[in-house]
């Protein structure tokens, strides 16, 4: 089921968020993002233009083996991915024993998928003549497994300090995905009679015909004949919604909860509408909802999560984060920040990485707001305030750079 979020709300939300502060040392306030989707650069930065690295630096392979947890043969076509500042930079296939071997800076045995940095892969391998990648850069990665159905642990490639050049990074481990409690599909469609279900399917249809009258007219059919269609209840509010009937809508939505409180979209549209009434409090407990039973929260880890549920988990997280930053609850808006950022693998809304600048900035940390400040020119370019963006990026460097001449006179 396709729950789509309109962008002009979040891009709103950041706006307000990033209001100025008056506090001392601070960064100015971080401008709003985009208004347009984010697209490349035409031409990235070549990696090659960096001074050339020893070749006692380089690392030129990975190796390891992939793993269940219970000992299972591991699964068909499993992929290991070199994950880099949350962009995947390399792809190879695990042989059917679970072992792989990933030459760095060359493609001659790996590949990007779509949502890959294709960029980045052809810069390294453009680099003359030499294969390999410096430890330096390989500090920002990480190693991970992608097979459909399983989770997998993830092996930070900071952790390895050896002179060697081919490094054995051990274990990936994956395990079945377990059962996800919450759900996009509410069951009360299989318990609907004929006719209401019919009369669901014809709104659907309406509604992807962009006929929202038909569409509402089916819908209300449905709830009619059955009132407990949760879906049904959820599709009329979408359709008032689209038609400004605010209040119907949110009626509709709360029905839907009322009915199957483990279907979860009818929760992300009410948490959207207290975005925008800036009720921040109701966002925590509509969002909080979300996460309980999202299986970021139920496998407790803090790497990525494979095969998400296609609720769209990053704007659950990213609404969570907006309003405990609202509420001056700053470290919890960090956490729900990074996790959104973790199963935003496709990158699709750049003004997240603003909001952790922001956080990041408040603590001083200038190191990480720096790289949050490179990812958001990285992913949007072209948007309307790069150049402040440029502007207060020199800025943080500047304190940084403060920060770290400071700390070398304290050791001394």
């Amino acid at each position: 089921m396709s729950h789509r979020i309109p962008i002009f709300v979040v891009l709103g939300i950041a706006m307000a968020l990033l209001a100025p502060d008056t506090v001392a040392q601070k960064p100015p306030a971080l401008p709003p993002p985009p208004s347009t989707p984010p697209s490349r650069p035409a031409t990235p930065p070549a990696l090659g233009s960096e001074p050339s690295q020893p070749r006692e630096d380089l690392v030129m392979f990975l190796r390891g083996r992939v793993a269940t947890n219970d000992g299972a043969p591991v699964p068909y076509d499993v992929l290991v991915e070199r994950v880099c500042n949350n962009s995947v930079r390399q792809q190879v296939y695990a042989s059917p024993h679970g072992d792989f071997s990933m030459q760095l800076g060359s493609r001659a045995d790996s590949f990007l998928d779509a949502t890959g940095d294709r960029a980045s892969q052809d810069g390294v391998a453009s680099k003359a003549s030499v294969t390999g990648i410096s430890r330096r850069e390989l500090a920002n990665c990480e190693l991970r497994a992608s097979a459909f159905g399983f989770r997998s642990s993830v092996i930070s490639l900071m952790e390895f300090n050896t002179p060697d050049r081919n490094i054995d990074v051990g274990s990936i481990v994956v395990q079945r995905a377990t059962k996800v409690e919450g759900t996009t599909l509410s069951a009360t469609p299989y318990k609907a009679p004929r006719d209401a279900r019919r009369a669901y399917e014809k709104g659907l249809e309406a509604k992807k015909n962009g006929k929202l009258a038909n569409a509402r007219k089916y819908f209300a059919q449905a709830v009619q004949i059955y009132p407990r269609y949760a879906d049904a209840w959820f599709q009329l509010g979408t359709v008032l919604q689209k038609e400004n009937r605010i209040d119907a809508a949110r009626t509709a939505y709360i029905q839907a909860t009322t009915i199957d409180t483990k279907f979860l979209p009818p929760y992300l549209s009410l948490a959207l509408m207290a975005i925008e009434a800036e009720n921040w409090t109701e966002v925590l407990t509509l969002t909080g909802h979300i996460l309980d039973l999202d299986p970021v929260n139920q496998a407790a880890v803090t790497g990525y999560i494979l095969d998400l549920d296609p609720l769209n988990s990053p704007w659950a997280y990213f609404y969570n984060s907006v309003a405990n930053y609202k509420l001056n609850k700053f470290e919890d808006a960090e956490k729900s920040a990074v996790k959104a950022e973790h199963v935003d693998l496709h990158n699709r809304f750049p003004q997240l990485h603003l909001l952790l600048a922001k956080l990041f900035a408040q603590r001083k940390n200038y190191a990480a707001a720096i790289l949050e400040i490179r990812t958001y020119l990285e992913l949007a370019p072209h948007a309307k305030d790069a150049d402040q963006m440029r502007e207060q990026l020199a800025r943080l460097e500047a304190l940084n750079g403060s920060v770290s001449t400071s700390e070398r006179l304290d050791k001394k």
